[in-house]
């Protein structure tokens, strides 16, 4: 693998270096309509992503950011990284680590989607993005995908103070400022309303799972098997609970909270909330799954 290839810290660091020195209007760019942060991603990119090759045996997981995709892609991680390890029945001198590409498949330069074409394991994606705007050899080659949703009153929750945590994101001086900007397409990635109706046209393949970020919470054990049967990921009770418990499972699954919109939404706000997710994904496959009567009701 080339030694040009970079880190996670390594995108993070420079990306952040980059905003500080770019006005706040500048930070996103839009691209098919949809903003993206233009410290991460550019539209040379995403033209480049389409020469990605899927594979049948590639774990990908899609989840609107906020919606808990990190902790999840630490788990889907650990799975491969045992299983592969078993696979070869010995101690391995590949540090699987170190050939990862970074996850998140929109983000990076150009040319890691020719290095991803070319690595020997089995690979972890991480995608932000409408169904539509796949590289489109994940459907053609029936890649399995994981669809990690939220809550959408925690989601904006957790995006409000991501967005004041990094440089990288337009900052809001308050909440209510924030709360007008989620609702319709002016926030990076998009609406998240428009994300899980869009979504929602592929849930009942047999190539999708669909998983709550909620139900990982109450049961992580059972949402890891789950998981790990669904991608076909062959690992025993133990090594499942050590993917749970492990050094990176428990401190995964405790970040975030359920319901801690609770603390900055006003009642008029709940109200067009509400009303939105009433108009847009009430009555879809995964509007039932999110349990917004449960989640969301004050």
């Amino acid at each position: 693998m080339e030694k040009s290839r970079k880190t996670f810290a390594d995108i993070i660091n420079e990306s952040m270096v980059a905003a500080n020195k770019m006005d706040r209007d500048k930070l996103l760019f839009s691209y098919k309509w949809i903003f993206y942060p233009a410290t991460f991603c550019s539209p040379e990119v995403f033209k480049a992503m389409d020469s990605l090759e899927a594979r049948s045996d590639d774990i990908i997981l899609a989840g609107y950011p906020k919606s808990g995709t990190n902790w999840l892609c630490q788990i889907l991680n650990d799975l491969v990284a045992i299983f592969e390890k078993k696979a070869q029945n010995k101690e391995s001198s590949v540090n699987y680590e170190e050939i990862q590409e970074f996850p998140y498949l929109e983000m990076g330069d150009t040319g890691k989607y020719e290095r991803m074409n070319k690595l020997p394991f089995r690979r972890v994606m991480v995608i932000h993005l409408l169904p539509e705007n796949l590289p489109s050899s994940i459907f053609r080659n029936k890649a399995k995908i994981l669809l990690l949703i939220r809550n959408p009153k925690d989601v904006a929750t957790s995006f409000y103070h991501f967005s004041n945590g990094m440089s990288h994101l337009p900052s809001y001086e308050t909440w209510d400022d924030f709360f007008v900007a989620f609702m319709p397409k002016k926030m990076p990635w998009g609406c998240y309303f428009e994300y899980l109706y869009k979504w929602n046209k592929y849930a009942a393949d047999e190539n999708v799972m669909t998983i709550t970020y909620e139900e990982l919470k109450e049961n992580p054990a059972l949402g890891v098997k789950n998981i790990a049967a669904f991608f076909e990921v062959s690992l025993t009770e133990k090594e499942l609970q050590s993917v749970t418990h492990g050094k990176h499972g428990d401190a995964f699954f405790r970040k975030g909270g359920v319901s801690d919109w609770k603390n900055l939404f006003s009642e008029d706000q709940n109200k067009k909330m509400d009303k939105a997710f009433e108009e847009h994904v009430k009555e879809t496959k995964l509007g039932t799954k999110l349990k917004y009567e449960v989640y969301c009701k004050a």
